[in-house]
C-alpha cells in the first residue's frame, strides 16, 4: 500500500499537470458516477490528506480517491502512450490540453461536494505531511489506548495519517521496541512521533524511499530484509504477520535490538 510520502508525490504530479487548467476530458468508469461530465471546468488543486487524494474542481466538487494496495494515478503528456495497465483497469481519466491523468485500479473513487470533504477524511489524525500537523495531538491519540500494540497504533490513520507498513516496521526499529510492545510501555513516545515526521519529510521528494543514513547501505533497516543481518547488530531480521486477522500485515523486526513481546 502506498504510504504518505508516495501519496504526496502523486498529488504533486497531478497538481502540476492539472491545476489551473480546464478539463477537456472527464471520464469516471464506476457505475455511480459514470454519467458525470465536468469537461470545461477548471481543476483548482490536488491535495493529499494522509493516504487520500482530493482533486478540487470548479463548481464546489471534489474527486476523492484512495489507492489502497494496487491503485495508481499516472500522468501522460498529450499524445504519449498510456502504459499504466490494461484498459479494463482504468477507473478515471482527467484530461487537459497538455496532459492526461489516468487512474488505474482505484478501489475508492467518488465525486463529492467540496464542503463535504470531512465526511471522507475527517476521521483522520494529524497529517504528517500536511498543514494540519500537530505533534501533541498525534501523541495524545496514540496514547489513548496504552495497551494497544505499537505497530497497530502506528498504522491506525485515526492517530496520525500517512504511516504504512514500511514506516511502521522502520519506526519500531528506531524506537528499539518490537511492534507488539504495548504503546503505553514505550519510553519517550514523543521521540517516535518526531521520527515519523522526520522520515516522511526526508522522503517526500525522493523517488526511492530510504530510512538508513548511508548511501551504500540497504535503503531500509528491517522492512523486506527477513533473514538478512541487522545493520546495527548483525542478528537475522525476522518477520511475522501483525493485525486483527482480517488485515494482517507482514512485520519486520530485529530480535536482538528491539525489546518487547513477539509472536
Amino acid at each position: 500500500m502506498p504510504e504518505g510520502d508516495s501519496v504526496w508525490q502523486a498529488a504533486h504530479r497531478l497538481h502540476t499537470a492539472l491545476a489551473g487548467r480546464p478539463l477537456t476530458r472527464f471520464d469516471l468508469r464506476v457505475p455511480r458516477f459514470a454519467t458525470a461530465d465536468l469537461t470545461g471546468r477548471t481543476v483548482l488543486d490536488v491535495t493529499p490528506r494522509g493516504k487520500h487524494l482530493l482533486a478540487r474542481i470548479e463548481g464546489g466538487l471534489t474527486l476523492h480517491s484512495h489507492l489502497r494496495m494496487d491503485g495508481a494515478w499516472k500522468v501522460y503528456a498529450a499524445g504519449e502512450p498510456w502504459r499504466g495497465g490494461p484498459a479494463h483497469q482504468i477507473r478515471a481519466i482527467l484530461g487537459t490540453a497538455h496532459h492526461t491523468a489516468v487512474g488505474y485500479r482505484l478501489p475508492v473513487l467518488e465525486l463529492i461536494r467540496t464542503q463535504d470533504e470531512a465526511e471522507a477524511v475527517g476521521h483522520l489524525g494529524p497529517d504528517l505531511l500536511g498543514p494540519d500537523w500537530n505533534a501533541d495531538e498525534a501523541l495524545r491519540r496514540l496514547l489513548e489506548d496504552p495497551a494497544r500494540p505499537l505497530g497497530e497504533a502506528l498504522l491506525d490513520q485515526r492517530n496520525l495519517a500517512g504511516i504504512g507498513n514500511v514506516y511502521k516496521s522502520e519506526l519500531c526499529f528506531f524506537a528499539r521496541a518490537t511492534p507488539w510492545l504495548p504503546i503505553g510501555e514505550l519510553p519517550a513516545p514523543d521521540r517516535l512521533v518526531a521520527a515519523a515526521k522526520r522520515l516522511l519529510e526526508a522522503n517526500r521528494d525522493s523517488p526511492r524511499r530510504r530510512t538508513t543514513l548511508r548511501a551504500l547501505t540497504p535503503p531500509l533497516y528491517v522492512y523486506g530484509r527477513e533473514g538478512r543481518p541487522c545493520l546495527r547488530c548483525g542478528a537475522p531480521i525476522r518477520v511475522a504477520d501483525q493485525g486483527d486477522g482480517t488485515r494482517a500485515r507482514p512485520t519486520y523486526w530485529c530480535p536482538r535490538c528491539q525489546l518487547g513481546p513477539t509472536p
